[in-house]
């Protein structure tokens, strides 16, 4: 694993980000070509729901490489089947079981380009399980042999999406796929206030 700061200024790393959207990507692209890597995005998010979503999040990163001049690998795979019975296995690690198969595909994906190392926007976001999330690369980086640059983009999470906003790129409001859209959007029974 590359740990952050570890790097030496000047040293370059050919990195594979995975990417989940293009507003979570703005501020990693940011630190990652600030630090001088040469960065290709990578899309694989078989998790979205519905399809419609899914193509309205591949566009808006389609348009924002063309912005930003970053090259990307989408893999528009979707396959809704093989996530919803991961994520159904895994209970209340739906959302682990999901990461890993997204994980899994960047470090596959950089295995075969020869990247130097792989990060993801997963680590931009302040809702989702940080150190899980780094547990699970560290461990796909030994089986891949592809390092795995950790970074904790968080601290950039609201330049990032006031970034997105000035620049009027498609933002989602639930994470993704079928059951975070569930928590998002379904009413929930109000508890009642007991008395103590």
């Amino acid at each position: 694993m590359l740990v952050e700061g570890a790097l030496s200024p000047g040293n370059c790393l050919k990195v594979l980000l995975h990417i989940c959207c293009a507003p979570c990507t703005i501020y990693p692209l940011k630190v990652l070509r600030g630090e001088g890597h040469e960065v290709t995005g990578f899309f694989f998010n078989p998790n979205i729901h519905p399809y419609t979503e899914f193509q309205k999040r591949r566009e808006a990163l389609a348009a924002y490489g063309t912005l930003s001049l970053l090259p990307l690998i989408v893999d528009g795979t979707y396959d809704l089947e093989t996530f919803l019975k991961a994520a159904l296995a895994a209970g209340d690690d739906r959302c682990g079981a999901c990461c890993r198969v997204r994980l899994e595909a960047a470090f596959r994906k950089a295995a075969d380009e020869s990247a130097d190392a792989v990060t993801t926007t997963l680590l931009y976001s302040i809702h989702q399980k940080h150190r899980a999330l780094a547990a699970c690369a560290e461990e796909l980086s030994g089986r891949y042999k592809v390092p795995f640059l950790y970074k904790d983009f968080r601290e950039g999470w609201k330049e990032g999406q006031a970034a997105s906003r000035a620049l009027g790129i498609y933002r989602q409001n639930y994470c993704g796929c079928i059951f975070s859209e569930y928590e998002r959007f379904v009413p929930r029974p109000k508890k009642k206030a007991g008395r103590s």
